[in-house]
């Protein structure tokens, strides 16, 4: 097996036994479920990463990398016969076992960098023994239910070639099918934290045989607050287990999940998140007020590619594309305060083309992974340039290329340029109204959509009635197969009621009395 050639760094954390490079917790005290992240430490793990050289595009193949042939099968079959960078410059050390730390912007690969050894070592594991009742030996950790659908889909076909059973948890879809598919037996659990801690609550899964833990995203899932479910939920798998850390950006309280739970991780930084924008191009309008912006957005809108508005609140969200809709424009929204079921179903008329506009908020930044989208509208300034880049991440994925269009009101300017320079984007503001040229020349961008026809359901048979049969058309049912005269609707009428005159039921203990002596005992 031909190893890359790619750099990566090691870095001591708190579980080789060595001297950690991060502040320690003092000795003495309880020990807390969800540790501080100290200056020292955030600054520890950056200084780590800045020294890691950056591995460029390698020229390898799955087999030279050693991946199971069965998996490589499935990637072909799916047009992917060469790894990306992330994945070509991990998969070495995953697959040895190592715990990995990585890093790589958004739309790079980190999926298939962290599912494949994943799914290898599962594989192997598989040849062994099947999957144990409600006890899985893989874990997948996702902050939204958006990502651990696209997680799923991704690594879903490709488990079942290798005989391998998955299961996507998330709130908001059914937990009573959840837990019948753990009592069933699952190999792999792509979870987001609180539902998978409900069913921890509940007695149907247990993580004491995970042997292998990725976290994907995890400066998110402390952003949201996860970060101590995140924490309690990685202290019940195996101590020795694997742990994969892979995210577009690594700060904030990060630190402390490479300190608790990675041994002498390897690094691998393929590209910063910054270094994103560099395939992207960056545009701001400046529009006079909100109804001009309004105006704007409905002109690009009705372009033939797919495009992507975010905005800032799930009200807005509606409020836009009720808007676009009225105007004639195929638009849908995304937001949390949707149902599941109402997110996915919108997400797949998008990505087949029936959809061309997605107005979301940034709860879907993360969590579309559609392709050929090639304009992103940021309606509302995001947070700041961290979500600007996630945001931003949705177009130009995979390598291709993509506008990102920020249009603003001249009191959103200063915002902007600040979040601009800590992304950094460099962009021109140009003053734009409907009906400009540089409006006009997005309106009309784009390739074409291809829909893709929703699947139409068949209809049941009917009755005369015109009730649904359920799938018993005319000579089908409980008469078909016995002679005309022994159905009901064929027996001789009552000459005064009109009502058919019930016959013998052979298929009864005869009662011993008398016709017409009511009350008759058995004999």
């Amino acid at each position: 097996m031909r190893t890359p050639q790619h750099s990566s760094s090691r870095f001591n954390s708190g579980r080789s036994g060595g001297q950690s490079r991060y502040t320690r917790r003092p000795s003495g005290g309880p020990r807390s479920s969800a540790p501080r992240a100290s200056s020292r430490a955030v600054s520890a793990l950056e200084a780590a990463f800045a020294a890691a050289p950056v591995a460029e595009n390698v020229d390898t193949t799955w087999q030279a990398l050693g991946l199971n042939q069965r998996l490589v099968t499935g990637l072909e079959r799916r047009g992917i016969t060469t790894p990306f960078p992330i994945q070509a410059a991990t998969f070495v050390d995953a697959a040895a076992g190592r715990d990995v730390l990585g890093r790589a912007r958004t739309g790079s690969g980190k999926t298939l960098a962290f599912g494949l050894p994943l799914l290898s070592r599962l594989a192997t594991l598989r040849e062994v023994s099947g999957p144990l009742a409600g006890h899985p030996r893989g874990l997948i950790l996702v902050p939204t239910r958006e990502l651990a659908v696209q997680v799923q889909d991704a690594l879903q076909p490709l488990a079942h070639g290798v005989r391998l059973r998955t299961l996507a948890v998330f709130g908001g879809a059914s937990i009573g099918r959840q837990i019948n598919a753990l009592e069933r037996g699952v190999d792999l659990v792509v979870a987001t934290p609180g539902r998978l801690q409900d069913l921890i609550d509940r007695g149907a899964c247990s993580l004491a045989e995970v042997e292998v833990t990725a976290i994907d995203e995890a400066d998110h899932m402390s952003d949201l607050g996860f970060l101590p479910v995140v924490v309690k939920l990685l202290e019940l798998t195996r101590p020795e287990g694997q742990r994969l850390l892979f995210s577009a950006t690594l700060d904030g309280a990060v630190s402390t999940l490479v300190e608790r739970f990675l041994k002498d991780p390897a690094l691998h930084a393929v590209a910063s998140a910054e270094a994103s924008v560099e395939t992207m191009d960056h545009r701001g309008w400046v529009v006079r007020d909100a109804e001009e912006k309004l105006a704007v957005l409905t002109e690009i809108a009705s372009r033939p590619a797919r495009s992507i508005l975010f905005v800032r609140t799930k009200h807005g969200a509606d409020r836009l594309a009720t808007r676009l809709v009225r105007s004639g424009i195929d638009a849908a929204a995304i937001h949390g305060d949707l149902r599941q079921n109402a997110r996915q179903k919108a997400l797949d008329s998008f990505a087949a083309g029936r959809t061309r506009v997605l107005v979301a908020t940034d709860v879907a930044a993360r969590g579309i992974h559609v392709d050929d989208v090639d304009l992103v509208v940021h309606v509302d300034p995001p947070n700041d340039s961290k979500d600007y880049l996630h945001r931003s991440g949705r177009t130009a994925r995979a390598g291709a290329s993509g506008l990102v269009l920020s249009i603003l009101v001249p009191g959103e300017r200063r915002t902007v340029d600040q979040i601009w320079r800590r992304a950094g984007v460099s962009a021109e503001l140009v003053h734009v109204s409907p009906g400009s040229d540089a409006v006009r020349a997005v309106a009309e961008s784009g390739e074409p959509v291809v829909v893709v026809p929703e699947p139409v359901r068949e209809e049941r048979p009917r009755t005369s009635s015109g009730r649904p049969g359920y799938g018993r058309g005319r000579g089908e049912g409980r008469g078909a197969g016995r002679p005309r005269g022994e159905r009901g609707y064929d027996r001789a009428r009552h000459p005064e009621s009109g009502r058919p005159e019930r016959g013998p039921a052979p298929h009864r203990r005869a009662s011993g009395r008398p016709a017409g002596e009511p009350g008759a005992t058995h004999s």
